[in-house]
């Protein structure tokens, strides 16, 4: 999940595995799985950026809990 701000700054957590693509207009514009559209701030970088943080999180903590059950 990321967190990103609608245009009048409240935030938005938005899981990033239902992404399905972010259109870069003044604001980006995401588009879900589900074609539901959230205009957000954030840059189209800065919400990849964000989705890479957040995948690497997952992953590391995976890798982590299944090194452990090998002991």
């Amino acid at each position: 999940m990321i967190t990103l701000h609608r245009l009048n700054n409240s935030e938005i957590i938005i899981n990033c595995n239902l992404i399905e693509s972010i259109e870069a207009t003044p604001d980006s514009v995401i588009t879900l799985q589900n074609d539901k559209k959230i205009i957000v701030k954030e840059k189209v970088d800065e919400i990849i950026n964000s989705i890479i943080e957040y995948q690497r999180k997952v992953f590391k903590n995976a890798i982590h809990i299944s090194a452990n059950e090998e002991k």
